[in-house]
């Protein structure tokens, strides 16, 4: 008998189903769910949680993605707990994407936060200049011609990259187990890199939550990518970090988007058993054609539309992701990389040989 997880977030399973934005929502006595609207992006929402401070502040896990629509919602559902946003004074960001840290430019236009995140994703907020920022286009452009990409490479995805104010740096970096000191709560970082290098959980024994970011959703799985932001082996960092939240606590489940959850051990299952099934797609696509690009295996391989209807940017990100993959299957001796002459030339891969 297949087990499944507990949707525990009724409200929003079922704002979910209707393609509407759920409510505000008080989890627990102090802490509320905020959804911000992510536009036209197919996943709808990102939800910004608030926890009241017992010294009658506020703190903030993620911002939301940034737009005037977006800030409003964020607006109307920090008054929603009775707060003000001058209120926020700590704010705590699971990783660097766009509909994480967005919003927080906007937000130190009215408060004075202490800003924190994970150092692998903070160092990269001293990207100021658009010179720093051009060669970091022109690196994700040469990484895509490798991949085998035919189409100019241009790697649109990047130029979504948030910064920080000019002089403005994170106030804390931090690390696994770190405490986050919101006063009333006993929050501490869990570090799962994976979904970006720097990505956190925040975890809280006492009230029986765990806000797991992107690392954990309870229908999709996250996208696992290489990029110049990114560790060596992402997925590989990804697959460690699932089996060390499979240890945690079995606490309610409030991720950044959809629904809250419980059942973390059974989802990790799920997701674990999901990429194997995806490393065994892979492996079968480069058997079938020895010397095939990542491009051509990315083609290839399933997706949940047809791979001609992606997008430029989302086609990329799968092909990023498949390359993670292939990465992971190269480290276990599955698959052999054959380096090119030319820097501008594709990396081609075959199953390797057996001895």
């Amino acid at each position: 008998m297949s087990v499944t997880i507990e949707i525990t977030g009724h409200a929003q399973r079922e704002a979910w189903a209707r393609k509407e934005i759920p409510p505000v929502e008080e989890v627990r006595d102090g802490l509320w769910s905020i959804p911000v609207s992510m536009g036209q992006n197919p996943l709808r929402y990102i939800l910004v949680y608030a926890l009241a401070a017992s010294d009658g502040t506020l703190a903030l896990i993620d911002t939301g993605w940034d737009s005037d629509e977006g800030w409003q919602m964020l607006v109307d559902g920090i008054h929603a707990t009775g707060h003000d946003v001058s209120d926020v004074k700590k704010v705590v960001i699971t990783h660097l994407h766009p509909d994480h840290f967005g919003m927080v430019p906007r937000l130190l236009d009215h408060a004075d936060p202490i800003l924190g995140m994970h150092r692998n994703d903070a160092r990269h907020l001293r990207f100021h200049t658009d010179a720093e920022v051009g060669r970091q286009l022109a690196q994700g452009q040469a990484e895509l011609l490798r991949l085998g990409v035919t189409d100019n490479a241009v790697d649109i995805g990047l130029n979504q990259f948030t910064r920080l104010p000019k002089g403005r740096t994170m106030d804390v970096e931090l690390a696994d187990g770190d405490p986050i000191g919101v006063p009333g709560w006993d929050l501490r970082a869990v570090w799962t890199p994976g979904h970006t290098a720097g990505h956190l959980c925040f975890v809280d024994d006492t009230a029986g939550v765990i806000f797991t970011g992107d690392h954990l959703l309870p229908r999709i799985s996250p996208n696992v990518s290489t990029n110049p932001f990114q560790a060596e082996s992402p997925l590989a960092d990804y697959l460690i970090s699932l089996a060390n939240t499979e240890q945690l606590p079995d606490h309610e489940a409030l991720p950044s988007h959809e629904y809250r959850f419980r059942g973390l051990a059974t989802r990790v299952g799920d997701l674990l058993a999901h990429h194997e099934d995806r490393l065994d797609e892979i492996t079968a696509a480069v058997a079938a054609d020895p010397e095939i690009t990542a491009w051509d295996v990315t083609r290839s391989v399933t997706w949940s539309r047809p791979f001609a209807e992606l997008s430029v940017p989302l086609s990329h990100m799968a092909l990023r992701e498949t390359h993670a993959h292939m990465l992971v299957l190269a480290a276990r001796g599955v698959l052999t990389a054959t380096e090119p002459d030319a820097q501008t030339e594709p990396v081609r891969w075959s199953v390797t040989a057996p001895a």
